[in-house]
């Protein structure tokens, strides 16, 4: 699945704006991102593996890979 549809998803179980993503990893990480910044870069499919980790801590989850049976 995309990044796009995948971060998408969150956000709508999140109940979550990319505004309030964007509050949440600046205060964490001591950074000043920006909302178009990142809606950029899921739109494009440029996220960074790390930005997802971040994205899916500051929404309280994780990112887990399971092995195919």
């Amino acid at each position: 699945m995309p990044i796009k549809e995948t971060v998408k998803i969150m956000l709508a179980k999140s109940d979550v704006t990319l505004t309030e993503i964007i509050k949440r990893l600046n205060y964490k990480y001591s950074r000043n991102d920006t909302i178009q910044n990142l809606s950029k870069k899921i739109n494009k499919g440029t996220l960074r593996y790390e930005e997802a980790e971040e994205i899916a801590e500051v929404l309280d989850y994780k990112i887990e890979w399971t092995k195919k049976r």
